[in-house]
């Protein structure tokens, strides 16, 4: 199998991450049930399953996958070579409309974007229906589409959408307690979000997807069709805002790693009223966040 195949890229971090929750000397579970968690393939779980022996990570003998060690940052793939084709093009085109100064009203060429994409004009088109459905772009009848604008109005509605579904799902996994898998996945993430601010200098770079990674265990947990093809889309716009303003990105990272560590180590003590409070406090802060990433286009 390629090891430049992006499915395959990305069934690896995935295992990395579930390895990441398992004890030393625990087990993975079947081949059959491994394919069902993460969404792939025999081939591709074999494949993972040799890497992550080659590795040193597990030991894998006949049905037997015991943990070795815990994966470390350099086990894993870059984002970037994780993202399959139509997720590349959907950053690229969130690129182009917030780093191109492009203005509301501005007409957006499917030739001009499949030219600059390297891509299909099918997977644009897919790409740039998916956007519409949220009015970020709207097509005309001439194959022209509108850029309706990124503005203040749009991101704080998005992020009333998605401040009513994370609190819904946290809710849902405090409710559930320490036996539900969430909630493990959650606490299992201490370690890496101490590492981060620990030795932030060097890896405030590596937050953005640790970030990504809790917000994603929550919606997983609560096991929602509609919510997970609503955090698909906004997670691209959501998690962008880190790239958008450098100028306090240390900072920003920072202080949201402390404040996810905090909710971990409320769930791990029990506080529960403590652990939604702080939840509250986090989604609050990363509104601010957003708001503040970004020069609006209805701002000079």
């Amino acid at each position: 199998m390629s090891r430049d195949n992006s499915t395959y890229k990305d069934s690896l971090n995935r295992s990395l991450d579930f390895v990441a929750t398992l004890p030393l000397e625990g087990t993975l579970p079947s081949e059959v049930e491994l394919t069902h968690r993460l969404g792939i393939s025999r081939t591709t779980v074999r494949a993972v399953l040799t890497q992550l022996n080659d590795s040193g990570i597990i030991q894998w003998s006949g049905r037997t996958k015991t943990v070795l060690r815990k994966p470390v940052p350099t086990d894993y793939f870059a984002r970037e070579e994780t993202l399959s084709t139509s997720e590349r093009v959907e950053t690229q085109f969130m690129e182009y409309i917030l780093g191109g100064d492009l203005k509301p009203g501005t007409i957006l060429h499917e030739s001009e974007m499949v030219r600059a994409f390297g891509a299909s004009t099918s997977v644009l088109r897919e790409c740039l229906i998916k956007f519409s459905r949220f009015g970020l772009i709207e097509k005309e009848p001439n194959r022209h589409w509108v850029l309706r604008g990124f503005t203040r109005d749009f991101a704080i509605e998005l992020f009333d959408v998605r401040e009513m579904f994370e609190l819904r799902a946290f809710q849902s996994l405090v409710e559930a307690g320490s036996n539900k898998t969430a909630f493990k996945q959650l606490i299992s993430l201490d370690k890496a979000h101490e590492k981060i601010i620990r030795n932030i200098d060097t890896e405030y770079l590596n937050f953005p997807r640790l970030d990504e990674q809790f917000h994603r265990i929550l919606l997983d947990g609560l096991s929602n069709r509609f919510i997970d093809d609503f955090f698909e889309l906004v997670s691209v716009i959501f998690h962008y805002h880190y790239r958008w303003n450098k100028r306090d990105e240390h900072e920003r990272n920072l202080v949201a790693a402390e404040q996810h560590l905090a909710v971990i180590h409320a769930l791990k003590t029990d506080d529960k009223v403590g652990a939604v409070d702080l939840f509250q406090a986090h989604l609050n802060a990363a509104r601010t966040t957003l708001l503040g990433s970004v020069t609006w286009d209805t701002e000079t």
